[in-house]
């Protein structure tokens, strides 16, 4: 493949993902680690995107899809609905590793009276605790994505490598009888080291993310201990899923 070529799609990659790490990148084209880091110094100078600490993110994304602000308006009661039946699967003074997903924002909104230690890479969930008396906060180290709301890159991985927790609640872009998926190839390491680091771990997704996959694998189902998602889920793969040994609770909603 020629750099031109290799550079394009790169760039067409990015159009979908917003941010993406160099073995992400490199997978994507076919190409060494070394090759497309010399594609994206090319790109960099033609102010396309900005290289990061193990990847690269577009400077000048086409839509606003994946700003948290624009995410967390999506399937907005449903997710208010399964935020409250999240939150009182958690046992006081418990330690709780939140994600950055917009339905985990709504389980953070109910855990301060459960007295928890959050760890966290969400700006957003570290903003609403930020005058929390009840909950001691962790923040991960990271590159920070504005737009997306989020902690990125190697420091955060670590970050979580070196914890343990008593569980983890973490959201995706879709789940399979084949297993977990994300959108974002630099969120899948850092999740990974999540579930990691947690006994338990708790998925919350509403009924648009099931039988959804979504571009790079996370998990398979084994790793996942409960999944809480609203009564528009399909009946066929929640029953499939119980099956697995996978707790599947239904939020009541309004």
């Amino acid at each position: 493949m020629q750099p031109e070529e290799r550079q394009k799609r790169i760039e067409e990659y990015l159009l979908k993902t917003e941010f993406a790490s160099l073995d992400e990148l490199s997978e994507e084209v076919d190409a060494s680690v070394s090759t497309v880091r010399r594609d994206l110094g090319v790109l960099e100078e033609k102010g396309t995107l900005r290289r990061t600490h193990g990847g690269a993110r577009l400077l000048n994304p086409k839509s606003d899809e994946f700003t948290f602000t624009t995410r967390d308006t999506h399937q907005l009661e449903e997710k208010e609905a399964i935020g409250k039946a999240c939150a009182e699967l958690i046992q006081p003074g418990q330690t709780v590793i939140l994600d950055a997903g917009t339905t985990v924002y709504h389980v953070a909104k109910h855990l301060e009276i459960k007295s928890p230690q959050i760890i966290t890479n969400s700006l957003p969930v570290a903003n609403l605790f930020s005058a929390a008396n009840k909950a001691e906060i962790v923040v991960s180290g990271g590159v920070i994505y504005p737009r997306l709301g989020v902690l990125v890159g190697p420091l955060a991985v670590e970050a979580f490598s070196k914890i343990r927790a008593d569980v983890a609640i973490m959201s995706a872009g879709g789940i399979s009888l084949d297993g977990v998926s994300n959108s974002h190839g630099l969120l899948i390491d850092i999740q990974r080291a999540m579930i990691h680091a947690a006994r338990k771990v708790i998925l919350c997704l509403d009924h648009t993310k099931l039988g959804r996959q979504s571009i790079s694998p996370l998990c398979g189902l084994d790793a996942i201990d409960t999944i809480v998602t609203d009564k528009g889920a399909p009946a066929d793969l929640v029953k499939a899923l119980r099956k697995q040994k996978i707790e599947v609770i239904i939020a009541a909603g309004n």
